[in-house]
């Protein structure tokens, strides 16, 4: 422990110097743990099967979702094959996950031979550094052991534009826009100056609300001139909820509850497409869609998107109304068209039904239960959509 003769251990500061130095010793603790850890999962994946099958199996043992783990199997396997002196940094401490993960990444695009020069170089430089400055000078070390690949990587970057969605708590999520950075800065700008316009005679919101607002506006006035493009959203809700006699939460597929005064103003919203769903009022679960045209095939394809909500893979998270309606029994196999038989799975875990070694039961009330090619089994079944209803107790 290295606390300064200035700060004497029974003083206040002494104290306080002598937790930062504890805390930075558990910091290269931490470091330490993620190497083994990370050593341990692309020995697995030596072992274990296919990517998808890796990835997927490890999700569901520690419960994290799938494009974590595959984040963390490519880390793994870069440090393992790619990158020794990274690996060895952060076996010592020196290095953290995150600093590893920039190196990672911005050495994949080299050869293996480019590679290991940049982690070579970085290890005879290595210095405790922030962690944006550690990425600026990994990109520096990149760009100088291959120079010509800059405009390579530019137009490979950018065809990767992409759009994506993340829930967070209490009704928000984040929209992600990956674009090229002329569009991106164009567009931001055009939002700002529009907000700006607005906030001289609108005090009401802030700058960054009115940003918000603006930018949604926009791209909702623009589904909005043609019918076939307005959002679908399935809102699910009680009956006794939607006309105001109750205030049990709503849900929305991929981001969960919500209050009950925003399930009504989305089922009620005009410029929406809303399907009317029925709840048992003991149990929470879902007892039939309503629909304007009777047509059995759509009917019981959205019976098993509604009542599953979300893909049922456990940890997955993909609303059910994107995903593919699946037999749990293969039709080459038995399988039945049925409620009893088929699950709503994405297309992710619609193919990983396939990879060797895995198997799946279809159980009572839309439930699944999966076993891994090493025997683990997992089972996942519908939540109610909401809390059961326990009878009035008897007057006495």
């Amino acid at each position: 422990m290295t606390t300064s003769v200035l700060d004497p251990p029974g003083t206040r500061h002494g104290r306080a110097a002598a937790a930062l130095d504890r805390y930075r010793e558990l910091d290269a603790a931490v470091s330490r743990l993620q190497a083994q850890r990370l050593r341990a999962l692309a020995e697995f994946a030596r072992y274990g099967g296919s990517a998808r099958s890796v990835i997927a199996e490890a999700a569901l043992e520690i419960r994290m979702s799938e494009k974590y783990l595959g984040s963390q199997l490519a880390l793994a396997q870069a440090l393992d094959t790619r990158l020794p002196h990274t690996q060895a940094a952060m076996g010592r401490g020196e290095l953290n996950e995150y600093e590893a993960n920039a190196v990672a990444e911005l050495t994949a695009p080299l050869s293996d031979e480019q590679a290991r020069q940049v982690d070579q170089i970085l290890a005879l430089r290595l210095k405790k550094k922030h962690p944006r400055d550690f990425r600026g000078a990994v990109r520096r070390i990149v760009h100088n052991v291959d120079p010509d690949g800059t405009d390579r990587r530019a137009k490979a970057k950018r065809a990767d534009r992409n759009v994506s969605l993340i829930h967070q708590d209490d009704t928000m999520a984040t929209l992600l826009a990956k674009l090229p950075v002329e569009q991106a800065s164009a567009i931001y700008s055009s939002v700002d100056l529009a907000a700006k316009a607005l906030r001289k005679n609108d005090k009401t919101r802030t700058l960054d609300q009115l940003r918000a607002d603006v930018f949604a506006e926009r791209l909702l006035a623009a589904a909005n001139g043609d019918a076939s493009l307005r959002p679908l959203v399935y809102v699910y809700v009680d009956l006794l909820t939607l006309i105001g006699l109750n205030e049990t939460p709503g849900y929305l597929p991929g981001h969960g509850p919500i209050p009950a005064w925003l399930a009504r103003t989305i089922a009620t919203d005009p410029k929406a497409t809303w399907t009317r769903l029925i709840t048992d009022a003991d149990t929470g679960q879902l007892l039939s869609v309503g629909r304007t045209k009777y047509r059995p095939p759509a009917d019981l394809d959205e019976f098993v998107r509604v009542r599953a909500r979300t893909c049922q893979t456990p940890g997955c998270n993909r609303p059910a109304q994107f995903s593919d309606i699946d037999h749990t029994t293969g039709w080459a196999h038995g399988g039945e068209t049925s409620a009893d038989d088929l699950r709503g799975r994405c297309e992710h875990h619609h193919y990983l039904k396939d990879e060797p070694g895995w198997r799946y039961e279809a159980g009572p009330g839309g439930s699944t239960t999966i076993t891994t090619p090493h025997g683990r089994t997992y089972t996942s079944e519908p939540e109610p959509f909401h809390e059961p209803r326990s009878a009035d107790p008897s007057p006495g």
